[in-house]
């Protein structure tokens, strides 16, 4: 995509807090178009597919788990690539690789609306593939700054409030006629102009300037062994870290994939705007207290509070399932707080956690390269969890098996991570290999 140079050093001239106005705007923007093509699906029940029978079992899975399992499948597929594509990918190529993903999975849609409805799977796994890469090639737009926490939380509550917004969208285009399988097309279709309009404009953001390096380290693309560097170096914390990722992405997808299901069992089925109404206090929620980590300037201080912040999430939803079977609060209120929970758990590994790991520490590389490890691994376990589901626990209801997931998942969170807490605590007071003791100083 074209870049002006005069463009780029107007906006690098433009005030401190002007310019994260702008890159925190452009870059939500961008990431809300971007689940216009992924989540509006879901708002469709596909009941008429029945189910579909699994071969070696004697048992079924619903059509609308096989089409969600076929696009986490694309989708994980996607981390796993993204882990190398996205971490050695040149600030040139950034802007096409995001409008030729797009472009991608739009294409894939209108193959979902004109297949048979029994092949629908592998349309949706064709538009899984290229949406994996999006969260990451936008990161690299906003790590490595001094007001990092800021823009990512940002950008972290668009895939909040953007879940609930497309799917509001999909059912309004099904309340007026659209048939259920052009739906996610015509969905996506409304936001292909604006996602290349707000590419362009991101992809003239100034990079880091010299303050941002020194506060927070160089970011750069990192080779096969920059990676595996990583990994050896930070081992004992991103274990228990990617053990409880593996658990809460599942966990995630499961409350966003079925949440028309769920809110039915709750008594919402004629509730309009539901999804808006329960994520719009998460995403604010979720922006404020991650905003507030943007204060804490030393890195090691930093990299504490955000698991603080993980622990507290992981708390809130055992907590608020007690309060909802006790009685003390309603449906919408418990599926609110499991929001609130479970994103001030979930964000920061796509956002604030591995941009602290990395100036906090001085390894060399980018925050990308670690939060495409969990990814890969996390959507991973989402498709297992919805295969266990309608293979072993079929007899259960989606809302009575998310419940007893979410209570087991909240003590298995708190201890991992208090374990990584503790390492990386420990770890972040030696200065990494090859960095200069003044250096490390300053970043802590």
């Amino acid at each position: 995509m074209l870049r002006s140079v005069r463009i780029e050093q107007r906006m690098a001239a433009l005030p401190q807090w002007t310019l994260v106005m702008l890159a925190g705007s452009a870059s939500f923007s961008t990431y809300f178009c971007m689940y216009a093509f992924r989540k509006p699906f879901t708002a469709g029940q596909f009941a008429e597919g029945g189910a579909v029978a699994v071969p070696g079992f004697d048992r079924t899975l619903q059509l609308k788990t096989l089409l969600v399992i076929s696009q986490i499948i694309g989708y994980a597929i996607s981390k796993y690539s993204g882990i190398k594509v996205c971490s050695e990918v040149r600030r040139s190529g950034r802007a096409w690789l995001l409008v030729g993903l797009i472009a991608w999975a739009e294409c894939a849609l209108l193959l979902f609306a004109l297949l048979p409805l029994r092949w629908g799977w592998a349309a949706m796994l064709l538009n899984g593939l290229p949406l994996g890469m999006v969260w990451g090639l936008v990161v690299l737009y906003l790590e490595g700054r001094r007001t990092s926490e800021l823009l990512l939380a940002t950008l972290s509550c668009s895939f909040i409030l953007a879940s609930g917004v497309v799917k509001d969208i999909g059912k309004w285009l099904l309340a007026s006629g659209v048939p259920e399988q052009w739906m996610p097309a015509a969905t996506g279709a409304m936001f292909l102009l604006p996602f290349i309009a707000l590419v362009w404009l991101m992809d003239h953001l100034p990079d880091p300037v010299a303050q941002d390096v020194v506060e927070r380290s160089m970011r750069q693309p990192m080779r096969g062994r920059e990676r595996w560097n990583f990994i050896t170096q930070l081992f004992p914390s991103m274990l228990p870290l990617l053990v409880v990722y593996f658990v809460l992405t599942a966990f995630r997808d499961f409350r966003d994939n079925y949440g028309v299901e769920m809110f039915e069992q709750l008594g919402y089925t004629q509730a309009p705007a539901i999804f808006s109404r329960s994520e719009l206090p998460v995403a604010l929620g979720v922006l404020i207290v991650l905003a507030a980590l943007n204060l804490v300037r030393g890195n090691r201080a930093g990299l504490l509070a955000a698991h603080g912040i993980m622990i507290f999430g992981s708390a809130l939803l055992a907590g608020a399932t007690i309060a909802l079977d006790a009685g003390i609060i309603s449906g919408l209120t418990w599926m609110i707080l499991l929001g609130l929970g479970t994103y001030l758990a979930y964000v920061p590994f796509g956002s604030v956690l591995f941009d602290r790991m990395m100036a906090a520490t001085r390894l060399s590389g980018t925050a990308v390269f670690a939060i495409y490890l969990a990814d890969a691994l996390g959507y991973t376990g989402s498709v297992a969890v919805q295969i266990y589901k309608d293979l072993f626990a079929a007899g259960e209801s989606r809302l009575d098996f998310f419940k007893q997931l979410t209570m087991s998942m909240s003590g298995l969170n708190v201890l991992g991570f208090g374990l990584s807490a503790t390492y990386l605590w420990m770890r972040s007071r030696v200065p990494a290999t090859g960095t200069s003791k003044t250096t490390a100083e300053t970043a802590a």
